[in-house]
């Protein structure tokens, strides 16, 4: 009964999680704005856009009424993000002391990392969010805000990305003892800082579209090992290599929203280990929820009928099977 108890529990969150998230696995997609000031109140800037955005969103950069544009911008398109390049005649005034904003932001739930280099070599970074769409260039940016930044980048990231939720979720219906759950997130986590690390810091390098797929087929191998149910087989005697293998894969993934945004080229470390930090922060905060909702509904499930046993496994499955096709096809485009 307390198997069948997991199970309904089980599906109800994936039930809900899946009617609260949209169709994309990543809805958060962070934009880059960077502002460099060179003599004579020229302004250059880049804006980096990534294709994920959510559809019907337009952010557009906005500088202060004293500046205007030199160029037009020039388009770049990459692999996942689409890049606009111009400056900006800011005067003798320059943008110290004023705000630069992110039209349409406050219409979505997208972040966008702010570089701004200033003519007197200073360096600031901020995340900027619907909730506050502004950012005043004013004073230097202490080591604790690049920490939070990057920190909630973290956190936004996993909690908004569905599909490594999902396989955290697979984790938690395959193992069931408790102690031996920890070592297999444990693992998890281990695998995908190793690869995370490595990616952000330039020693591994994939095609994001492929790293995409491959987290995609990876949560389907887990659905199938789940349906098959042989306990004693080696992924259910040592689930930690099971998830240890696959957290590099994921990893991958992890660094490719990093690298949308960058590191400062002056706090790597920092910036790498908070955004890190917030991954684990967040993915302890719904494995949390889990655990909550089991509390709370397996009690109640005893009634439930015996179909109920695979719905969860299936839902997983079934959404691996979508994230599959749809991303083989934007893979082979």
């Amino acid at each position: 009964m307390m198997r069948l108890g997991r199970c309904c529990a089980f599906a109800g969150l994936l039930v809900g999680v899946f009617l609260a998230w949209p169709a994309a696995a990543h809805p958060l997609a962070p934009s880059l704005l960077d502002v460099r000031e060179r003599e004579g109140g020229r302004v250059d800037v880049v804006w980096k856009m990534s294709l994920l955005q959510p559809r019907g969103s337009n952010l557009q950069p906005e500088f202060p009424s004293h500046c205007t544009p030199l160029s037009e911008p020039t388009a770049e398109r990459g692999d996942s993000s689409v890049t606009f390049r111009w400056s900006e005649d800011c005067g003798a005034r320059g943008i110290v002391g004023e705000s630069l904003r992110v039209v349409g932001l406050e219409r979505t739930r997208t972040d966008v990392l702010v570089h701004i280099e200033l003519r007197d070599g200073r360096r600031l970074r901020r995340v900027i969010s619907g909730a506050d769409a502004a950012f005043e260039v004013s004073e230097r940016q202490s080591r604790w805000q690049v920490a939070f930044d990057y920190g909630r980048l973290g956190v936004d990231h996993i909690l908004s990305g569905l599909d490594h939720l999902t396989f955290v979720l697979g984790l938690m219906l395959l193992v069931r003892n408790r102690r031996a759950l920890l070592f297999t997130l444990t693992a998890f986590t281990l695998g995908h800082s190793v690869t995370l690390t490595a990616a952000a810091l330039g020693y591994v390098d994939f095609p994001t579209r492929l790293v995409e797929f491959a987290i995609a087929v990876s949560i389907f191998v887990l659905a199938v090992e789940l349906s098959a149910g042989r306990e004693g087989d080696a992924t259910h005697r040592r689930p930690w290599g099971f998830a240890f293998v696959f957290g590099l894969l994921h990893g991958l993934g992890f660094a490719g929203a990093l690298a949308e945004i960058g590191l400062p080229a002056d706090e790597i470390p920092l910036a790498l280990l908070t955004f890190n930090l917030g991954i684990e922060v967040g993915q302890i905060a719904f494995v949390a929820v889990v655990w909550g909702l089991l509390v709370v509904m397996g009690r109640r499930a005893e009634a439930a009928p015996a179909w109920l046993r695979a719905l969860p496994v299936y839902a997983i499955g079934s959404l691996a099977a979508m994230w599959c096709i749809e991303r083989a096809v934007a893979w082979l485009r």
